[in-house]
């Protein structure tokens, strides 16, 4: 069998899931969308059953299979619905509902639904993706109120630059959002997992939320580009391995892999890993990729293929055939690696496929 293979840290997930809640001091909506950032969606909502105070995913699709999978627990449609006809199977499934856009509001008002809604009434504060205007935010509560087809109703809005500790941006979008929502008596959801771990370095004071929503860092990912105190307490859930199955030993002048992008400068031996861009490792990975061989650090070289990437295995004379690669996990970080990749953790945990995923309880 190929030796390619994601393990997926079932204790670690519930770890950082307390540490969200713990850190924030409010109830946490475990965010599984995109298969629960390619960890597994109903294995991780699994795991944490006994701990979250829900579920939020980015759409129905996703939430009708957690449902099918016997998760009986509160689960947000973040981008809410997209026709009106999903109404009913979401009154159905008893999934809670994110309203950012009027007509969204405007056919809730208009539907016959067998039992109120739990809405989660979106404020645009200054990301400019999706959410209410600040002008028509107060008037939206209140038809909502009005409509008799809401049961409750959360506040939220989302942070555009919560990963920038330095930048004022977080304090100027909860400025406008307390501004928007005077006299309103709800409960509020503004917090992802920067604002979490970031909360007293982006805020004059510390942010007061009902609920946040923790999703990067539920799979023990950093939000930010440097070190900071709280995200160090992360576990990694995800360990991309694979081993070595083949040994070359070149003279210098020769080059490695695709298009010459590594051309030898001493003797080198160099070991190829089954592991490729097809299972979700970055193509454009540079050589110097930090990776890990039977514990030790090495690195990538040379263009990554689809199926196979090529090592420096000159300073390991112990490793060679058989030898365990990480590609990211506890001994090289998912955010150094995407750094390394000019990329970003998320991208490398949702674009993993092929190779399949191992779960544990260590």
């Amino acid at each position: 069998m190929r030796p390619a293979r994601a393990l997926i840290d079932l204790q670690a997930l519930r770890a950082n899931y307390r540490l969200a809640r713990e850190a924030s001091g409010a109830r946490a909506l475990a965010v599984i969308k995109a298969d629960a950032y390619g960890h597994g969606a109903v294995r991780c909502a699994q795991a944490l059953l006994d701990e979250a105070g829900g579920f939020a995913v980015a759409c129905i699709e996703e939430a009708l299979e957690l449902r099918e999978a016997g998760i009986r627990a509160p689960i947000l449609l973040l981008e809410g619905f997209f026709e009106a006809e999903e109404l009913e199977l979401i009154v159905r499934h008893d999934f809670w509902c994110v309203v950012h856009s009027m007509w969204q509001l405007e056919a809730i008002e208009r539907a016959s639904l067998a039992m109120p809604l739990c809405v989660w009434l979106k404020l645009d504060t200054g990301m400019h993706r999706v959410g209410l205007e600040p002008a028509d935010y107060q008037a939206a509560y209140q038809r909502l109120l009005a409509s008799g087809k809401v049961g409750k109703i959360v506040l939220m809005s989302h942070f555009a630059r919560a990963d920038e500790l330095g930048c004022p941006r977080s304090a100027e979008q909860l400025h406008v959002f307390e501004q928007a929502r005077q006299g309103l008596v709800a409960e509020v959801s503004l917090c992802n997992s920067p604002a979490i771990l970031g909360n007293r370095l982006l805020f004059p004071k510390p942010l007061s939320s009902d609920w946040v929503r923790p999703g990067l860092m539920l799979y023990g990912a950093s939000p930010f580009e440097g070190p900071q105190a709280a995200a160090d307490g992360l576990q990694p859930v995800m360990t991309l391995e694979s081993r070595i199955i083949g040994v070359r030993e070149l003279p210098a002048g020769e080059p490695v892999g695709y298009g010459a992008r590594f051309v030898s400068e001493r003797p080198t031996r160099v070991g190829v890993v089954a592991m490729g861009y097809a299972d979700g490792y970055p193509r454009h990975a540079p050589t110097g990729t930090p990776v890990s061989i039977d514990g030790q650090p090495s690195r990538l070289i040379g263009r990554v293929s689809m199926d196979m990437l090529t090592v420096d295995l000159t300073d390991l004379p112990q490793a060679g055939l058989g030898s365990r690669v990480e590609l990211w996990g506890r001994e090289v970080l998912a955010s150094d690696v995407a750094a390394w990749a000019g990329t970003i953790p998320y991208q490398l945990f949702c674009n993993l496929k092929r190779a399949p995923r191992v779960y544990s309880e260590r």
